[in-house]
């Protein structure tokens, strides 16, 4: 984990290995102190806190989750006297996207070998996945602490001398989706609307809600972006990001009106300058999602987990690329 300076008072604590628990974090050391995300273990969130410790005296007296996933939230129980923000479709999400029993459970069934074997039978994606995990982050002793203060579409905080805008932009990646803009500095923590060097993932919402977003995001003209995963960048990462969503539904739509089923297409779409991204097998996800468009499915439609790696981790072996997620 390293701290980098973006602007004058807003910093960035980044997982430069940016593998899938390896989400990035803010702070804003204006007006007691405001940390966005909170990493996804309590190791991970410890080091942040002393990272931010190094130019914010003591414990900031807000937290911003940027959307529900536990990647995002899982340290809020660290920042017991804080106020936690977040929009109002958060908690209820929370409590389905980030239980960490939830998580417990598969990496208790991978670590034990006489479970291992035959679930490796059945979900082979699953339990390759499942497995990444436990090399970094330890999910014990992790109790879900929700939101204690909730928005609608905007909230202006204000810091004394700084603004800053929560703008609810989801749903996109997932419902909750808000970017934190200072516009002062001309910063935009971007949460999950905007991964870096990294495949995305949209568990619920639109391609075209996503893609009005991130236009959004552009129309703020940035100086800097800090993506919810990968290196800081400028406006050019959300382009980028608009570039691929964009190029994974036109591919898609072309294979779907040939009759070919989403994990097929995945096997045939060629990654072109998105070869070099993180889980580029993350592409059935978002091929998947495409096919629920064309098929009008309900934008909300809950996915099978264990089906879907088992899809990501099949795309991966066709591909002869590394099965991560």
């Amino acid at each position: 984990m390293r701290l980098t300076q973006v602007s004058d008072n807003c910093f960035a604590v980044l997982n430069e290995e940016n593998r899938g628990c390896d989400a990035n974090s803010g702070l804003i050391n204006r007006g007691g102190g405001v940390v966005i995300d909170t990493q996804a273990d309590l190791s991970h969130a410890r080091q942040m806190i002393g990272l931010f410790g190094e130019v914010w005296p003591g414990m900031p007296k807000r937290v911003i989750n940027t959307h529900e996933d536990g990647d995002h939230v899982w340290g809020n129980q660290l920042f017991e006297d804080a106020e936690i923000l977040a929009h109002r479709t958060t908690p209820d999400r929370m409590k389905r996207a980030a239980d960490p029993k939830e998580v417990q459970k598969p990496l208790e069934g991978v670590g034990h070998v006489p479970t291992r074997l035959p679930l490796a039978g059945i979900h082979p994606g699953a339990v390759a996945i499942a497995r990444q995990p436990q090399q970094d982050y330890d999910f014990d002793k992790i109790n879900l602490v929700l939101p204690t203060s909730l928005f609608n579409d905007r909230l202006v905080l204000d810091l004394g001398d700084t603004e800053v805008h929560l703008i609810h932009v989801g749903p996109c990646h997932q419902a909750g989706d808000t970017i934190v803009h200072v516009p002062a500095e001309r910063v935009v923590f971007a949460g999950d609307v905007i991964l870096r060097q990294c495949t995305p993932v949209g568990w619920t919402g639109t391609y075209e809600k996503w893609l009005k977003a991130l236009d959004l995001i552009i129309s703020l003209d940035p100086e800097v972006i800090v993506p919810g995963h990968g290196p800081v960048c400028g406006i050019e990462g959300a382009m980028e990001m608009q570039a691929y969503l964009e190029y994974v539904r036109e591919e898609s739509e072309a294979y779907f009106r040939q009759g070919l089923s989403s994990l097929e297409a995945c096997k045939r779409i060629d990654l072109g300058p998105y070869d070099d991204w993180r889980f580029p097998a993350r592409l059935y996800l978002n091929v998947e999602r495409a096919y629920r468009e064309f098929r009008d499915e309900p934008a909300d439609a809950p996915w099978d987990s264990a089906k879907s790696l088992d899809a990501i981790c099949e795309v991966a072996k066709a591909r002869g690329i590394e099965v991560e997620f």
